[in-house]
């Protein structure tokens, strides 16, 4: 820029909020704190204590993510894990809005899920950290076990492989190069088109 020009374009202070985030209103996030674990490391004078918290952010709308944070408090470990997890959301396809569109089975290391779509007006009957990933997912009905571990990371890791080879039928059509209709049948495709 020549000198004695003045530039146009707004200072940084003068931006408002909308700009410095892109351009897009963020939607409102639910935050679900799955676990805090105090954890130690042996040191010359004996023991530093630290915390590390698991937690699982969603938007209620088929957006999902989980994070881990470590550090020497309690609040700094969950806004560590809450930014972890907001750069992590993946979406999921939900039927109606309210479960999934199809049974699924997941795995990390020992943890093995068994996720399946369900009737209206069931809930959701899953245990511990996978029920903070579908109330933080906004599904409703929804039937979930997991088989072989408690632990809430191995859990929640098996969980996200799950959800991440669910496949609506429009995605399964458009991979297929056919229609909805030809997937589903008819009668489930009209529906399927008023979603």
């Amino acid at each position: 820029m020549a000198r004695g020009q003045r530039d146009s374009r707004p200072r940084r202070d003068q931006r408002s909020s909308r700009d410095q985030r892109g351009g897009q209103d963020e939607p409102e996030l639910i935050e679900k704190l799955v676990g805090i674990n105090r954890v130690a490391k042996v040191v010359k004078g004996g023991r530093r204590f630290g915390f590390a918290a698991l937690v699982v952010v969603g938007d209620g709308r088929g957006r999902v993510g989980h994070g881990h944070g470590k550090a020497r408090e309690v609040p700094e470990a969950i806004r560590k894990a809450t930014e972890q997890a907001k750069r992590g959301l993946v979406r999921v396809p939900l039927r109606e809005g309210r479960t999934l569109h199809h049974d699924v089975l997941g795995h990390y290391g020992a943890g093995r899920v068994v996720l399946r779509a369900a009737d209206p007006g069931t809930g959701i009957i899953a245990g511990g950290p996978m029920r903070a990933i579908f109330e933080a997912l906004g599904v409703h009905d929804v039937v979930a076990k997991s088989v072989g571990t408690a632990n809430p990371h191995n859990m929640i890791k098996a969980t996200f492989d799950g959800l991440s080879r669910c496949a609506s039928p429009r995605m399964v059509a458009q991979r297929r190069g056919k229609k909805v209709s030809e997937i589903l049948g008819r009668r489930e495709a009209g529906a399927e088109a008023q979603e």
